[in-house]
């Protein structure tokens, strides 16, 4: 048996969830089992954005997760595969996000199709252009294979005539679909189809009675006068539960996720997918990340990480690994989560090697390589990175690197070009997060003559002492009763809150001995001075 089918028989029984995700897409086409392609010759995944306001990492997530099943299910089958990532950017907009500049000009154009509002940034022809052209910096950055899409360019192309006359003709199903889900004041005003305005370029959301569904002819009122206007060529859009669905037919949409909470229209959306005689695709709703407070990440209040922020504090893998991890669990994402994902990627990272390929197709680090992962090893700890700087105060690489050569006796920048990168964001973690918040307290009287017996064991230690030979000191002098410690860790957190000004802290013996024995004594010398 081939390497290539060992992995096809692990992957078709792994349990990680994009295999499972993966496998949806062979019960969908049995005939790919045989090698056999759909009739369109490929399988389709799409992702979906509205920009309305600025992409954040919750846009990212989405396209990383397909992503993910999409590489899954090259492991399952040699068919094609592509994956757009379309922007509907005809909607109108419907309110100005708090996040963007030149409110007030925004506010004239609430209304119009998303391509028709001035850039609040100047920099670009439209808001639309200028948040689209951040999402394809978004995953361009992370190297995403990907077709981008625009709802403005297909529609007005005539590339969703076909589809539009076919909504016509479905009209009255789909309204016996949608009516039943909506307010009955809503439902007095609601139709599949809004017209853009040939007065105002407004989207129109008025009630539209179907004229010629084979010419794409509609009716509707326009400022108190009655209008026949054709809806084909970017004449109309659609309402975004059956412009989705739209979508899936138009396109031949094979898999699409989405957030927990549009569970609902993703039910519609497939109802009217196959009222119009296509078959939904298939998907999964993942849960939604929130802000530090818990609250859902939107768009328009801003109140998410940015992908920039991330990347200021933490490397890209170690983003992806946190969106890797249980995706139908609700997770707070904030600067407070980099740190951990850091040193988690790493720790699943070295795993990895020495495990049997069940295990390794289930271990998140194989899905952010998509299986094929980097050289290299990492020495020290991100967190123990962290603690180092923040001894050190303001500190530059190189002087974290000449402390780094306590503890690993090749570490240079060019033996460890990782760790030379996360020695970056350790610093501007530490900077922007961590410094402000240090504040070193004076030891009780127990805790001082344990820091004096401390002092004393690391002055009697031979040049060649080990982190382990260190940390035993440690242990001991917490478990010694005479310090009057109740449990050990108590003795661990005066360490931390009277040397390092936190209340929580790294291995002490690794720390040690990469601060140095003689800065570490240092530090204990201070303390007892405090």
């Amino acid at each position: 048996m081939t390497v290539s089918d060992m992995l096809r028989t692990a992957a078709l029984a792994s349990k990680a969830w994009p295999y499972e995700e993966a496998r949806k897409l062979l019960k969908r086409y049995p005939a790919l089992a045989e090698g056999k392609a759909p009739d369109k010759g490929h399988i389709l995944f799409e992702t979906g954005y509205g920009p309305s306001g600025l992409p954040h990492i919750g846009t990212f997530n989405e396209v990383l997760r397909t992503t993910m099943v999409r590489n899954a299910f090259h492991a399952l089958s040699d068919v094609p595969t592509r994956l757009v990532a379309f922007s509907d950017d005809m909607d109108g907009l419907r309110k100005v996000p708090d996040n963007v500049p030149n409110h007030a000009m925004l506010t004239e154009y609430l209304g119009k199709p998303l391509t028709q509002v001035p850039d609040p940034f100047e920099k670009y022809e439209s808001f639309a252009h200028h948040n689209n052209a951040m999402l394809r910096e978004f995953l361009d950055r992370f190297g995403f294979d990907y077709e981008f899409v625009s709802a403005t360019e297909r529609y007005q192309a005539g590339a969703f005539d076909d589809a539009l006359r076919q909504v016509l003709r479905c009209n009255q199903a789909i309204l016996d679909i949608m009516l039943p889900t909506l307010r009955k004041e809503r439902q007095a005003t609601y139709s599949p189809v809004l017209p853009i305005s040939a007065k105002s370029g407004m989207v129109l959301q008025v009630p539209v009675e179907v004229i010629d569904a084979e010419a794409g002819i509609v009716r509707f009122e326009d400022e108190g006068e009655m209008v026949e206007q054709s809806i084909l060529s970017g004449g109309a859009k659609l309402q975004w539960k059956v412009d989705w669905a739209m979508r899936w037919y138009a396109l031949g949409v094979d898999y699409e996720m989405a957030g927990k909470d549009l569970i609902d229209s993703v039910t519609q959306s497939s109802k009217i997918t196959r009222a119009l005689g296509a078959r939904a695709p298939e998907g999964f709703n993942y849960e939604m990340f929130l802000d530090e407070k818990g609250e859902k990440i939107s768009k328009s209040k801003g109140n998410g990480l940015s992908l920039e922020q991330w990347l200021t504090y933490g490397p890209e893998e170690s983003l992806a690994f946190y969106a890797y991890r249980e995706p139908k669990k609700a997770k707070q994402l904030h600067m407070g989560v980099i740190p951990r994902a850091v040193d988690e990627y790493w720790q699943f990272r070295g795993n990895y090697a020495g495990q049997a390929i069940e295990q390794q197709l289930g271990n998140p680090v194989h899905h952010v390589h998509d299986g094929k992962l980097p050289e290299g090893k990492l020495p020290v700890t991100f967190g123990l990175l962290l603690n180092l700087v923040g001894v050190m105060g303001d500190a530059t690489r190189d002087q974290v690197w000449s402390y780094l050569k306590n503890y690993v006796a090749d570490a240079s920048a060019q033996a460890y070009p990782e760790l030379d990168g996360l020695i970056g964001h350790a610093l501007a973690y530490h900077r922007d997060f961590v410094a402000p918040t240090l504040k070193r307290r004076a030891p009780e009287a127990h805790e001082a003559a344990a820091l004096r017996r401390l002092d004393a064991d690391l002055a009697a230690l031979p040049a060649d002492a080990t982190a382990e030979d260190i940390q035993n000191i440690v242990y001991t002098i917490g478990k010694d009763e005479a310090f009057g410690f109740a449990e050990l860790r108590d003795w661990f957190k005066a360490l931390y809150q009277t040397l390092l000004g936190a209340d929580q802290g790294p291995r002490m013996g690794s720390f040690i001995a990469l601060y140095g024995v003689d800065n570490s004594r240092k530090l204990i010398a201070e303390a007892l001075a405090a």
